[in-house]
């Protein structure tokens, strides 16, 4: 058994301590926002936050979450910051096929959760996980200054 805070909600799961949060939040949770991309940790689509910083949740055990906050794109609007940053992916037309972009959203939200000015360079490395196969990266970066702007 595993407890933690989920999208502001206490949750205790059945599951395998060894089992990645990915497929807890998908599987025993039902919450499908996350997406699986490659299970290694190197393409975002999984990207929750675990305490407010992004993490790849297919390579985290939720052993490792007992007792945290998990924050997963169902609930990521429910503050300001993340607002912005939907508002501004929807302006700046982001999204193509959409299937990274939960991720996407995720690693910007958490990027100017602690960086309200970010540089192209804060961006550029705090994004750099994150891949997005219809090479949407330049709307990325203006919709992430965009987001930045409305919160300021």
């Amino acid at each position: 058994m595993s407890s933690f805070t989920l999208n502001g909600k206490p949750v205790t799961v059945d599951a395998d301590p060894s089992t990645p949060v990915l497929w807890v939040l998908r599987d025993h949770l039902h919450l499908t926002g996350t997406k699986f991309g490659c299970g290694a940790a190197m393409c975002g689509a999984c990207t929750v936050h675990l305490n407010g910083q992004a993490i790849r949740s297919c390579v985290t055990p939720v052993s490792s979450v007992a007792g945290q906050k998990i924050t997963t794109i169902e609930s990521v609007a429910d503050d300001k910051v993340g607002q912005a940053v939907q508002a501004a992916w929807i302006a700046h037309d982001v999204a193509q096929c959409g299937y990274c972009q939960s991720g996407q959203v995720m690693s910007a939200t958490a990027l100017l959760k602690g960086n309200r000015h970010p540089s192209d360079a804060d961006i550029d490395g705090a994004m750099a996980g994150n891949i997005c196969r219809c090479g949407t990266y330049a709307r990325i970066r203006a919709a992430i200054h965009d987001a930045a702007k409305s919160i300021a």
